[in-house]
Parts: C-alpha cells; structure tokens; sequence
C-alpha cells in the first residue's frame, strides 16, 4: 500500500485550525483539522491518474484520500502530483476557512460552512458538480469571490505597519466619548493573535463604577457568527466597584475564546468560570457570567463601525452556579429579567 504524504501544513493565524494537504500515488485532498486533530473539513484537490467509473469504497474504509470518479472531474486522465513550492495559503480572516493557490490560480477553498458530515465539501478547481469529496469551485467562484477578496484586504491591512495602533486609537477614542478618560490598559492576549488589551474607565460625574473594555476582539469577525444571524464583531465589557485588575481576568479567560475554540458569542450566552469557582475573578458566590447586549443601568456604548460592520458590545455580569444551571434548564431570558445588574458590580 501506498504512504500518505503531507505536502503542506498551515495553521492559521489563531493557532486553532491546520490546513494539511496529503497525497498519495493516486491522489491530494486537503484537510482543516483542529489542534486535537479533529477533522473540521476536507476536500479532494486532484487525481494522479486515470479516474475510475465509480467511488472506491474500499479505498475509502481503509482510509486513503479518495480518488474523484470520472464523472465528477474535469481532468478524467488526472495530473501531476502538488508541489509544496507551488501552493500558497490564505487564510479567512475569522480563521475557520481557508483558501488554496496553486501559482496563483485558485485552486481550492475550504469556508467556515464546510461540514462533511452535512454532505458539504469544499470547492476544487477540479471538481464538476456535486460530490461527497469536492463541489465544482467553478460553480462557485462569483459567490466565493467577495470573501476571499475581503481576506486578502483584512490580512493586507492587520500585518500593515501602524494599522493595529491606529484602530486602537480610534477605538479608544470612541469609548473615551461613552465611558470618559481611560486609566490603566492590559494586554491580555499573551502575544498571540487576536491582540486583544483592556482598557479601563474610572468613574466619573455620577458614576461610581469602573467600566472594562475590551479593545481589539472588533479587529476580526467572529468565526460561524453570520451563519446564525448574529453580529460578528463584538467587544466585551464588565462594569466594578471591584478591584479593576482583578476584574479584567474575564477578558483574559474570553477574550479570544471566539478565535481559540472557533465559534462566536451573542446576547444571552452563558459561560461557566474554567478554574475553581473560589478563584473566580469577581468577589460574590459567582462561578459564571451572562453576556448581555445592553443591561439596565450601564452605559451604552454602540457606535464605532469596523469594516463597514456595526460593533457591538456584550456586558459580563457574573451569574451564581444557581443562576448558570436555571439559564441552561429555561434559557437565558428567565434570568435578563430578573438580574439586578447594579447589584453585582
């Protein structure tokens, strides 16, 4: 039996996703693996010799890549093995699709929506039509074209010098608008991508609480967010009367969540503290937060756009293990009307 060569490997830029393109004697295909290995999405790339009139099943339960029926590809005789010197990668900018060159011409794609288990491949520029392994990427070109031109655009603009410390600027500005002067700021993302820091805004006037924001979670769109209808650029926010040092861990803990585990955070989400409830951030019998769009009583802080596209802001209020096991039993919205939000900060 043939071994399987790994021609490529690209993680993309959030450390969560592996592009690996394999092939043997016979045939490529292009996996999206996470870092557990987990296969996310996988597309056929192309046969190295004549296609067979139908699907080897057998080669398929033996786990080899799978070899394209005539019928189902463009290049019946098949061609040449893939050069690793001839591919290039680019990465979605929510880093859940990727797409694949071949000396610059496209030849395959892999978006966020991709799920083998739905019967839905990626595209190659080899497929024809509908398969298990490959949809024709000809088909789809017109309506992949806009996001692979928008994540050419973004990662042109994200490594340009300057351009992450001018979106700061302009988001700090914003909030200076809504919340007042900034105190101290924090990174909280470990040098690693997405940058994501933490301003805080000390009270002022008749406000007698600190408002923490996120700053740099807006700078790249949530992974599967529009497949749900939901906003994709968010910040985080947390109002305390609290030490405000102590309270940013939140934002240490979420603040990449998004990008790290590859999926979103919307209005009346639940999460559950991931370290020992005595040690969660905020005094209280808390072990969890609610995310809410805009809870009574504290500042509103909409208005900054991003790439054409309206930021919104999800506030963290800490929720007792009570209160988390209620949200998962009936749904977040027995809690959003009963939460006294003042009374947890």
């Amino acid at each position: 039996m043939d071994s399987v060569n790994v021609v490529l490997t690209s993680p993309n830029p959030y450390g969560s996703r592996i592009l690996t393109i394999e092939c043997d004697r016979l045939s490529s295909v292009a996996y999206l693996r996470d870092s557990h290995g987990a296969v996310h999405g996988a597309v056929w790339l192309a046969n190295h010799g004549p296609a067979p009139a139908v699907v080897d099943l057998g080669r398929l339960n033996a786990g080899r890549p799978p070899i394209m029926p005539r019928t189902n590809t463009f290049v019946p005789e098949g061609r040449p093995p893939l050069s690793a010197d001839d591919l290039t990668v680019l990465w979605f900018e929510e880093g859940d699709g990727v797409a694949v060159y071949e000396n610059d011409d496209l030849l395959a794609v892999i978006p966020g929506w991709a799920d083998l288990e739905r019967g839905l491949p990626g595209y190659a520029r080899d497929a024809r039509g509908e398969s298990p392994f490959a949809w024709s990427l000809a088909d789809a070109r017109e309506g992949l074209a806009p996001r692979i031109r928008q994540a050419q655009g973004y990662w042109q603009w994200r490594l340009g010098e300057g351009m992450w410390q001018s979106y700061r600027q302009f988001l700090m500005s914003h909030l200076e608008s809504r919340v007042g002067p900034p105190g101290r700021y924090w990174d909280v993302s470990g040098h690693r991508l997405p940058t994501v820091g933490v301003t805080e805004r000390p009270g002022v006037d008749d406000r007698d609480f600190t408002v923490l924001s996120t700053i740099g979670m807006s700078c790249q769109r949530m992974p599967s967010a529009e497949m749900f209808g939901t906003p994709p650029r968010i910040e985080l926010a947390t109002a305390t009367r609290q030490e405000p040092r102590t309270a940013a861990r939140l934002f240490v803990w979420l603040g990449q969540y998004p990008w790290r585990s590859v999926t979103w955070l919307g209005d009346g989400h639940t999460a559950r503290w991931y370290h020992d409830p005595g040690t969660f951030p905020l005094k209280g019998d808390y072990c969890g937060v609610i995310l809410l769009r805009q809870p009574v009583g504290l500042p509103d802080l909409s208005g900054f756009m991003f790439g054409g596209e309206p930021v919104t802001w999800l506030w963290l209020v800490p929720l007792t293990d009570t209160e988390l096991r209620l949200a998962a039993e009936r749904g977040p919205d027995v809690l959003t009307e009963r939460l006294a939000v003042q009374d947890r900060i």
